[in-house]
């Protein structure tokens, strides 16, 4: 073993040390339970895609899109016409089964890991003056925009392996039932889709992201990168796939945009009451900022005395534990920006946790 290895075996140890018993012990459960052997039975077998072809209503879409936009309508509809419908999509976006509890232990435990500590510590070392001037132009901490990215694609090593014009098309016109149509959501997707890949000379063809659209290393649907991504290394293109600078910019261009605040903390510690009417009145707006300090104090809550100086609404934020006591935490305007990116509480945290370790890990070397 290294000694650097070694520095980040105690670290990782440490970091886990540092958390409540429950994690420490599922982190070690997974890192050692032995992974099942796959089964003919286990195994998913989707349809084989389909082309669209000239299906009326994606033909009716490619001819109203191209007369909005002054766009050529026998070579839009040629183009959706190579579209294919996936149902690996159509399986991919619909929610998991019922009753399975959710583990804030076992959600942090795969991310922060050896494995993506260390990747996530190369990533900063290469591209470190454009997370510095990320941090100064957009107040965004450094470590939280590396930790965003390391959860979100583990520094562009899981990106997506779906043509994005397949995955936007099959739930624009092919989309599942059983669940809520999100159908008209994923069709104006697929509008930015096709005027991104106009406007940066891309192959609509060729584009590759998540069963949901997500593209390149901050997994951006195609109107976050149309409203919030920037040419960060000046090259006048914007390409979150290929370069980390513009991908580090984007992502703290689009946290600001949705209202983080320079300086200020994303959490504080608290202890909540034991009576349950005012503990779920304290749940109950989840991760909206929306009690003043002396709120909190009024219904039974005790906030740590950084809370208790904080101006600001905060939410109390409640992440389960499997079968052992959930966790709480005090969120600042700052987490629920983080939400923003992903509406999640176990989302936000991740990346919090995970930016602050790597924090450590840095200081360490």
């Amino acid at each position: 073993m290294s000694k650097f290895n070694a520095v980040l075996f105690v670290l990782c140890a440490a970091l886990l040390s540092n958390a409540p018993a429950a994690w420490a012990k599922e982190a070690h459960k997974e890192a050692h339970k032995k992974k099942p052997k796959p089964t003919k039975s286990s195994k998913v077998l989707d349809k084989a895609a389909q082309p669209f072809g000239e299906r009326a209503d994606v033909m009716r879409f490619g001819a109203e899109l191209a007369a909005e936009q002054g766009w050529d309508a026998p070579a839009l509809q040629a183009l959706l016409a190579q579209a294919k419908s996936v149902p690996a999509v159509q399986r991919l976006i619909m929610p998991g089964p019922p009753g399975s509890a959710k583990d804030w232990g076992a959600y942090r435990a795969r991310f922060v890991e050896p494995r993506r500590l260390q990747a996530g510590l190369a990533f900063w070392e290469q591209n470190a003056a454009a997370l510095a001037r990320a941090q100064e132009q957009y107040g965004v901490p450094a470590e939280l925009i590396v930790g965003l990215i390391g959860v979100e694609t583990f520094y562009g090593q899981i990106t997506g392996g779906f043509r994005v014009i397949d995955a936007l098309s099959t739930l624009s016109f092919d989309f599942p039932s059983g669940r809520s149509d999100r159908s008209a959501f994923f069709r104006s997707e697929l509008v930015e889709f096709l005027k991104l890949t106009r406007r940066e000379g891309l192959d609509p063809l060729s584009v590759k992201g998540s069963f949901a659209g997500a593209m390149g290393w901050p997994q951006f649907m195609p109107s976050s990168w149309n409203k919030h991504a920037v040419d960060f290394d000046g090259d006048g293109h914007i390409d979150l796939m290929q370069s980390p600078a513009d991908a580090i910019g984007s992502v703290a261009h689009y946290l600001a945009n949705f209202g983080w605040q320079r300086g200020m903390p994303t959490h504080y510690s608290v202890a909540l009451p034991v009576e349950t009417s005012a503990r779920a009145k304290l749940l109950a707006p989840d991760i909206l900022p929306s009690f003043s300090s002396a709120q909190l104090q009024a219904l039974g809550a005790q906030p740590s005395e950084a809370a208790l100086a904080h101006s600001g609404p905060l939410a109390v934020v409640e992440l389960q534990m499997g079968a052992a006591a959930p966790v709480y935490w005090l969120g600042s305007e700052n987490f629920y920006a983080l939400t923003r990116y992903n509406w999640s509480s176990y989302y936000a945290m991740a990346v919090i946790e995970m930016g602050q370790a790597l924090r450590l890990l840095r200081q360490a070397r």
